[in-house]
């Protein structure tokens, strides 16, 4: 059983603008674009970078320091500098509640 834990309200989330939480000790940035939420590792797989500082676009985040874009649904990087996708976590929506499990979706 996939366990969530509520992270912020849904009222907390603009569009297009990450907002970082922090869950069992794990920085997750959490989006709301395209009318879907989602978790991401907030960390750039290819520098120690809080990805919740950069831009949302096109259903991906990008990387403020050096510009690399992750898609928030799988992770995976479009853009280089990086090569290694970022870990996605499962979001449920239950009212005005947004929860997350630490379960890997990648």
């Amino acid at each position: 059983m996939t366990l969530f834990v509520r992270v912020c309200g849904l009222g907390e989330l603009e569009e297009d603008t990450p907002k970082r939480v922090e869950l069992d000790g794990t920085p997750i940035s959490v989006v709301r674009t395209e009318g879907e939420v989602f978790a991401i590792d907030d960390i750039c797989s290819h520098a120690n970078v809080s990805l919740s500082e950069g831009e949302v676009d096109d259903c991906h985040i990008e990387c403020w320091l050096h510009g690399s874009r992750f898609d928030l649904r799988s992770g995976k990087p479009d853009a280089l500098p990086a090569t290694r996708p970022v870990p996605v976590y499962p979001v449920k929506i239950e009212g005005d509640d947004v929860l997350v499990s630490l379960t890997q979706e990648s």
